[in-house]
């Protein structure tokens, strides 16, 4: 984009932050935010763009006014590592809500029409998980031990597989928002029947509520952790499709680093998962109290990460811009 018609599309916008930063301590704090965002995107496609030119110099001024106000009362000396975890983890969170919104309901879509479709055709079980599962799983079911299949691998072996397993589907699923974010709904559309033939598979021969304390004790931290790198995905996605006044390419870039962050700090998420499965859910003979135990222990990490340290740092960022 030629710098003329770049100046053009944002100089309106330029001039009305300029003016309101004139009474910067009077800007509410997400509002700050907000400008503070605009204006470090544009200032980042300028320098990659017209890096020699006044327009930096210009960009560069307001975007150092509105950082002073923002970082004023910031921790100093915090590690690349720490800052990631603690300010931009939460701050990507908060800022993809929605995409976590679709992504959940492409995903609970899918599990609804796996449900249903399972009802009303007996084949199409077979269809979705396979011969050699649902035969398997009825030799157990037989047996008097449905899910014997998680006691039926070495430990050690079953947690690295299933790891990297699922890594490979989020990453998998991340990647997949490259095409419009079609690839990625596909995705999760396609994982939400599995879930939802599974569970009807053992609801059909009365075992649904041993699946669901059996399933969730390790699915609770895995199928969320799909779900948002589905979100992810859709970040992705988003970028392309609505790139605003950035050139589309710049725009896929700018929010693939951003679905890139939320993804890779879904590793932890998968390991624990992956050592709750090999090494804990097989022991289908624990008594009922441990196992909604660590149900609910998962669902309290999903909803620390996701909801609670998210709000808590906007909350500490908008209690800070206000002293």
């Amino acid at each position: 984009m030629r710098q003329g018609l770049f100046v053009k599309i944002n100089e309106a916008k330029w001039d009305d932050f300029l003016k309101k930063i004139e009474n910067i301590e009077t800007i509410p704090a997400d509002e700050l935010t907000k400008i503070y965002v605009h204006l470090t995107e544009d200032l980042a496609y300028a320098r990659a763009s017209y890096p020699q030119s006044d327009l930096v110099s210009y960009l560069n001024g307001l975007t150092l006014k509105v950082h002073n106000r923002l970082y004023q009362n910031k921790p100093e000396g915090t590690s690349r590592f720490a800052r990631y975890w603690k300010y931009e983890v939460p701050e990507v969170l908060h800022s993809s809500y929605k995409f976590l919104f679709y992504s959940f309901l492409i995903t609970s879509i899918g599990v609804l029409i796996g449900v249903i479709s399972a009802a009303n055709d007996q084949t199409f079980v077979r269809l979705i998980i396979g011969d050699h599962y649902v035969n398997m799983t009825m030799e157990n079911i037989a047996n008097g031990d449905p899910m014997a299949v998680y006691g039926s691998m070495d430990q050690g072996s079953m947690f690295f597989g299933i790891t990297i397993n699922n890594i490979k589907v989020a990453l998998t699923a991340f990647a997949a928002g490259i095409f419009f974010s079609v690839g990625t709904g596909y995705i999760l559309f396609q994982n939400g029947i599995m879930l939802g033939v599974f569970h009807y598979l053992f609801f059909q021969h009365g075992l649904f509520d041993e699946t669901i304390l059996t399933i969730w004790v390790h699915g609770t931290l895995e199928i969320s952790a799909i779900i948002i790198a589905g979100a992810a995905g859709i970040v992705m996605g988003n970028g392309i499709l609505f790139p605003g006044t950035y050139p589309r390419t710049y725009s896929m870039q700018k929010a693939a680093k951003k679905g890139l962050k939320i993804v890779l700090s879904l590793i932890p998420f998968f390991i624990v998962a992956g050592f709750i499965e090999s090494f804990i859910t097989r022991h289908t003979e624990w008594p009922l109290f441990a196992k909604v135990l660590i149900i609910i222990l998962s669902a309290a990490i999903v909803i620390t990460y996701l909801i609670i340290l998210p709000n808590l740092h906007q909350y500490g960022k908008s209690k800070n811009q206000t002293l």
